[in-house]
């Protein structure tokens, strides 16, 4: 057993307890609070004058696919950039236990993230969360269940096509090869419930590619459709309803443009990187201020480094963007109950609760302030120190 006392602790959905205690045992978390007494033999960590939060967690990431680390010019696992729809492919083949990556986001108290394939095709691929912990394959550190789609809109797949001539080669060829993917999808889709309700029929002929689709257009697997600027979002969101897709957006780097239209849609948001540099023109009109606005709306929102080298900076991320008139619960939120939630696992993590995973972070002040150390990091009920050598 173990106990971590004395911790300013940040349960997210329960409030914060001052000078509290929280008991874990075989990996789960079985007392929260300021009067709980610890049973003798226990190990304990003494966290007086720190924070412990929930494990923060990565709905965004590219760790492992990304590959740490390797060489300048190297081809890295990220895009499978060989057609517009490869959708059957799986972050899952390119997780790697040993990545340097998830090391790194262990060191900035990130527990959990969903790896994805990155945004060079319309449709790229399913990615899958992890554990940010030791593990010798990736038996080890992957939760099952967790795959979700990854598609792309803008300058990505036009910019990684166009330049060879080939669709799509502009916002309208984007559009349409969505709009082919998941037509063909759904088609396939039907046809194979027809036969599910009754054998008797024909099984249609089997299409390797479409069978990865066929939960996304039965909305049984969440859509993750990248989009930066205000009308790619639009149309990200109109194609989603015309197939009556489970989906969310990521970046969302214009939608401060707008704010009704996504109010009203009321769309699940992965925010982020939300200070990086204009290295494409869709990113221009990148403000500070977008988080703050966007859950100011009522939006649900989460905060990503969309990376891998850089994933242990997001809480240095998620400080600026406080400093930028983000509420500050809201901040704890988008880094541990929202993207829990968006992931399918806000019943396993996401916050300091009785009967969760013991995924937590304990940070030597504010976990949002440049001068403050994730210290250690504690998943599933083992503890990583971050400070050993």
């Amino acid at each position: 057993m173990l106990a971590i006392k004395n911790g300013k602790i940040i349960t997210v959905t329960k409030g914060t307890i001052e000078n509290g205690t929280v008991l874990i045992e075989n990996g789960k978390i079985t007392a929260v609070g300021a009067d709980i007494a610890i049973p003798e033999g226990c190990e304990v960590i003494d966290a007086t004058g720190k924070w412990v939060t929930p494990g923060f967690v990565d709905s965004h990431s590219h760790v492992s696919v990304e590959t740490m680390p390797h060489a300048r010019g190297e081809s890295v696992d990220l895009n499978e950039t060989t057609s517009p729809n490869t959708g059957y492919i799986r972050a899952l083949d390119a997780l790697n236990p040993k990545d340097a990556g998830i090391v790194r986001g262990r060191q900035g108290g990130i527990t959990t993230s969903l790896t994805i394939p990155g945004s060079a095709n319309i449709c790229c691929g399913t990615g899958i969360a992890f554990k940010h912990k030791d593990g010798a394959t990736v038996f080890d550190i992957m939760i099952e269940g967790t795959e979700q789609m990854k598609f792309a809109l803008g300058e990505n797949p036009k910019g990684t096509y166009g330049g060879r001539n080939v669709m799509p080669k502009t916002r309208m060829g984007n559009g349409a090869i969505l709009r082919e993917v998941l037509f063909n999808a759904k088609v396939y889709s039907d046809a194979l419930a027809e036969w599910e309700k009754d054998n008797s029929k024909a099984r249609p002929k089997p299409d390797f590619k479409l069978e990865a689709l066929v939960p996304v257009v039965r909305g049984e697997m969440k859509a993750r459709i990248h989009a930066h600027r205000s009308d790619d979002i639009v149309t990200a969101v109109r194609i989603a309803e015309e197939f009556n897709l489970d989906y969310a957006l990521e970046h969302v780097t214009e939608g401060h443009f707008i704010q009704e239209f996504l109010k009203e849609k009321d769309v699940f948001l992965t925010l982020g990187p939300l200070f990086s540099s204009p290295s494409k023109s869709e990113l221009f009109n990148q403000i500070p201020e977008n988080a703050a606005i966007l859950s100011g709306l009522g939006l649900k929102i989460c905060i990503t480094m969309d990376g891998s080298g850089q994933v242990g900076m997001l809480p240095l991320n998620v400080g600026r963007a406080i400093a930028y008139g983000l509420d500050e619960q809201i901040a704890f939120e988008a880094v541990t109950i929202n993207p829990a939630t968006l992931l399918g696992l806000a019943d396993r993590i996401g916050s300091i609760e009785v009967g969760k995973d013991a995924d937590m972070a304990i940070f030597s002040g504010h976990p949002f302030c440049s001068m403050s150390r994730c210290e250690k990091t504690i998943i599933d009920g083992e503890v990583y120190d971050n400070l050993a050598k």
